[in-house]
């Protein structure tokens, strides 16, 4: 699989590590959320079957966060973003 790297170009999936889910970002506030939101954060995710914001790190590179738009289907992949700009979207710092 080839990953489309935003700053790099394409490059080889081995160079990369999977992280899971992409919602990882929207960490709870550990002084604000509460036990019930940390519990839902950390034990109640979906298994999607399509498409799927996914983290990956690119371990054997730049050492950069990306987030990859992936159908779990079909193994598409398409988008890929810096997590750091992703996050900056959600209104989270980096």
């Amino acid at each position: 699989m080839i990953i489309h790297h935003p700053i790099l170009g394409p490059r080889d999936a081995q160079e990369f590590v999977y992280l899971g889910d992409a919602s990882l970002i929207d960490r709870p506030d550990g002084m604000t959320a509460g036990v019930e939101a940390f519990h839902e954060y950390l034990y109640q995710r979906t298994n999607p079957a399509g498409e799927h914001q996914e983290l990956w790190y690119h371990e054997q590179g730049d050492r950069s966060w990306l987030v990859i738009t992936r159908n779990t289907v079909t193994h598409e992949i398409t988008k890929v973003e810096l997590a750091r700009d992703v996050a900056r979207s959600r209104g989270r710092s980096q």
